[in-house]
């Protein structure tokens, strides 16, 4: 594999995250780009199906289809179907690299590494919203493999950076940052939605900004409820691994478990169409939240 538009991409899951990658590798010369999600046989896969179609990706047939003719396969599904999209593919794949994008514990991928035997497993952690750098979001590498694939990914834009040899090791650095991220975000929840019903909002911002000078605030809340409101769901899921790395780790997850729960229930109140329209406009939103999530109670 000497020249990037002679790779032959797979994505094993084609949702935001698998087709923001693929567009922007399209654009920076891949050639050959395959995907398979478990959607596509389904009414509710149509709209996964245009985007490939869109990006100009070939839709396979299965998970074998997409895998068999490729040289680096990208596994890209939600954290609780990571370990079984793994085997889904793993008695198709001869030496191929297998790119782990998903955010799972350090311990899910080294389970998961042991299930590729056949493959050249590689424990990456995308640290930033894929959109809209898509492909060019930062990335940690970490794996006996994750010096080899470097180079190439780096050829085609990526900005992946290798942080040691051991799997789980970029994980970990994601799984234990999400506790602070995710948990911000949570915090703002609780802290701005009790604001706005006491009437307190400007003077509470007013006094955080004399602690964290450096913090837009307005922008910060803006940003953490719209993250939360779109992508909740998800977001949970996540910190359900960030938990499990906790306990791996020997720390007891109860500020991350707490987080799940906030997150599980924003990503239920975002999918509310008074909450979704108001997704773009900041202080409308948390209107719209602290409304439904009194109405929730």
């Amino acid at each position: 594999m000497t020249q990037t538009n002679a790779v032959r991409i797979c994505f094993i899951g084609f949702g935001e995250a698998g087709q923001a990658i693929a567009s922007g590798l399209r654009e920076a010369g891949a050639a050959s780009i395959s995907a398979w999600d478990i959607l596509f046989p389904q009414a509710e896969g149509e709209r996964l199906r245009q985007a490939g179609a869109s990006i100009g990706v070939r839709l396979a047939a299965s998970a074998a289809d997409a895998v068999r003719a490729s040289d680096l396969v990208v596994s890209a599904v939600t954290a609780a179907e990571s370990l079984g999209a793994a085997r889904s593919v793993a008695p198709y794949l001869t030496g191929q690299f297998f790119l782990d994008i998903n955010s799972v514990s350090p311990g899910r991928k080294q389970e998961t590494a042991k299930e590729l035997a056949a493959a050249r497993y590689v424990d990456v952690a995308v640290m930033a919203p894929v959109h809209p750098a898509r492909h060019q979001t930062p990335m940690l590498l970490a794996g006996p493999h994750a010096g080899t694939i470097e180079p190439l990914l780096r050829e085609f834009g990526m900005k992946a950076m290798v942080v040691g040899p051991e799997i789980g090791a970029a994980a970990a650095i994601k799984m234990v940052r999400s506790v602070m991220v995710k948990g911000m975000e949570a915090l703002t929840y609780e802290c701005f939605v009790a604001a706005a019903r006491a009437g307190v909002t400007d003077a509470v911002i007013a006094s955080l900004a004399k602690s964290f000078p450096a913090l837009d605030w307005h922008k910060t809340i803006a940003y953490n409820l719209e993250r939360m409101a779109s992508h909740g769901a998800r977001r949970a899921a996540e910190m359900e691994e960030v938990a499990d790395t906790l306990r791996e780790l020997g720390v007891a997850p109860l500020m991350a478990l707490a987080t799940a729960a906030r997150q599980r229930e924003m990503g239920r109140i975002g999918k509310q169409e008074k909450v979704h329209g108001t997704l773009k406009d900041g202080p409308a939103l948390l209107g719209a939240i602290s409304a439904a999530a009194r109405e929730a109670l």
